[in-house]
């Protein structure tokens, strides 16, 4: 995988070495920068020393716990969180997404397909959005390239810029990730998506993956933007087909 000329740093927490040492040897093998963490103190203080592009983190650590890590984290900076765990039931894993992890790998997992789901999410993290025109390299104003910026849809609006989400006059606290999803609808209002379409474009991932991923997402957006979340008018379900979003106002 070509990453340009800047290599891409993740931050490995683990406090088994073998799975450790596995994960960064095959991170490393993909030209990516890796540095290690075994508990959830030492997660914490290389995260803020390190600034690193990604933090792969396990849950079950000495200490203070993966999810606690995450939590803080998430309150600290944007940085995409892939969370590993052993437990597997939905629950868990919703526990994972609601504190503010990007994704969750089940144990065991291959190391294929954590190094897949790796380099998606650090694809996304480069990217400046989902759909977001390329910008002009000759002519354009300053005014056309901060229209370039903006998303409108109705009465949502869009600042891709700032990451930036405004309904109807209100600024929409949004998680990295619902900033992303939103902006996909905004830009493809009245169609029909489906979950793997979601996947693909906005998590960058093209292979088999979880699709309750995106129905959590869902639900995290619909608090935020939906008068009546349990009756969506804005991101509107189409049994058996996935979601397609609703422009409202002006």
């Amino acid at each position: 995988m070509t990453y340009g000329p800047i290599t891409p740093s993740v931050l490995v927490v683990d406090d088994e070495p073998n799975i450790r040492d596995a994960v960064a040897y095959n991170l490393r093998r993909e030209g990516i920068d890796v540095s290690l963490a075994v508990d959830g103190l030492d997660a914490l203080r290389q995260a803020r020393l390190l600034q690193p592009d990604l933090v792969v983190l396990d849950v079950m650590l000495p200490g203070i716990d993966g999810f606690e890590v995450c939590r803080t984290l998430r309150a600290e900076s944007t940085v995409p969180i892939l969370v590993l765990s052993a437990r597997g039931e939905a629950s868990d894993r919703i526990t994972g997404l609601d504190i503010g992890a990007d994704d969750y790998l089940v144990k065991p997992f291959t190391m294929r397909e954590l190094v897949a789901r790796v380099k998606a999410m650090l694809r996304r993290a480069a990217m400046p959005g989902p759909g977001t025109p390329p910008t002009p390299t000759t002519g354009g104003g300053l005014r056309d390239r901060v229209l370039a910026n903006v998303v409108r849809s109705g009465d949502l609006v869009m600042d891709t810029s700032k990451r930036e989400a405004v309904l109807d006059g209100d600024v929409l606290g949004l998680k990295p990730r619902e900033f992303d999803l939103l902006l996909y609808f905004a830009r493809h209002p009245g169609v029909v998506l489906s979950r793997d379409a979601l996947l693909r474009e906005v998590w960058g991932y093209d292979f088999p993956v979880d699709t309750r991923t995106v129905d959590v997402h869902i639900r995290w957006l619909r608090q935020k933007i939906e008068p009546e979340p349990s009756e969506p008018v804005r991101i509107v379900t189409m049994r058996g087909l996935g979601y397609r979003f609703v422009a409202h106002g002006a």
